[in-house]
């Protein structure tokens, strides 16, 4: 298949590489150029620009937020250029807002483009060995087309939420906020715990083989207990933007989200003591500073 890819991050750039294994032709840019060199050395055509790439049977993009998916596909002009058949779908993958879901559904209608919001659950790690978990929306049509591709090359399990695309853009956003709360609630537990001269690393031993088993407890609660937040897998100012993405889409529908509003605020502070580029599980810190005027 002709594919083309907008957006070489960390995890753009091990999706993109799975798509080079499964053996398709692979189209790439990228603003900065040295992630689409590292993709030519594997075989990967570099494009040009990032109109170039926007051609082919299917073209994915992972973009950081919505300011910069907003500049590369609307105000240069990519999207409005676009000519109908030579872009068969475009598979978004980013973690962008509800509101530019519906409003780049909409371009991509009057461009005669199909469009499907997918994006991901997992680090890049996981991103490179194609167990990431896709969160789908879109017409049926158009999922039903990329759905081989998006479970088995790029994700383990694809999950289908509606045919309106920002309609898993929200559930993203939803899983993103549940995160930020465990995380918040740990590191607060853990504030308490310690008061009381017990250890971190015992406390979340104890929750992760008991009542919360999984990578939440199990990963953060290794992370608060080993102070060890870099390299970041996920950074925290990304956490922030997720968080004030979910409370605009819950103002969006009169929602009230009062614990999002503590976890903004929390992770704010993290930013402000100059941590935006840390581990999103640096907020679980946060707690254990607060205490006692730390």
């Amino acid at each position: 298949m002709n594919i083309g890819f907008i957006g070489l991050g960390n995890m753009g750039s091990a999706i993109a590489g799975r798509l080079l294994e499964a053996g398709h032709t692979l189209r790439v840019w990228n603003r900065s150029p040295e992630p689409a060199r590292r993709l030519a050395q594997r075989g990967a055509q570099v494009a040009a620009t990032a109109e170039e790439a926007f051609r082919g049977d299917v073209v994915f993009s992972m973009l950081s937020d919505d300011q910069v998916t907003r500049a590369v596909l609307l105000d240069s002009g990519v999207l409005a250029r676009a000519a109908a058949g030579a872009t068969r779908i475009h598979v978004n993958m980013a973690t962008i807002s509800a509101a530019l879901g519906d409003e780049l559904a909409e371009r991509h209608h009057e461009r005669g483009v199909g469009y499907v919001a997918a994006p991901v659950l997992g680090r890049p790690d996981a991103a490179a060995a194609g167990r990431l978990t896709v969160l789908v929306a879109g017409a049926r049509q158009a999922v039903e087309s990329v759905q081989p591709l998006l479970e088995g090359t790029v994700g383990q399990k694809v999950w289908r939420f509606g045919e309106r695309p920002s309609q898993a853009n929200v559930v993203k956003l939803a899983v993103n906020f549940m995160l930020a709360a465990a995380i918040e609630s740990m590191g607060e537990a853990a504030a308490l715990t310690a008061g009381y001269g017990i250890e971190a690393r015992d406390l979340f031993e104890l929750v992760g083989q008991s009542l919360f088993p999984g990578p939440v407890y199990q990963g953060y609660g290794r992370l608060i207990a080993d102070a060890r937040f870099e390299p970041a897998g996920f950074k925290a100012r990304l956490g922030l933007k997720d968080v004030r993405l979910a409370l605009a889409a819950a103002e969006a529908v009169t929602t009230p989200m009062p614990v999002g509003s503590v976890i903004r605020d929390s992770m704010l502070e993290a930013l402000a003591r100059g941590e935006g580029e840390k581990e999103f599980g640096v907020v679980l810190g946060r707690a254990a500073m607060r205490r006692g005027g730390k």
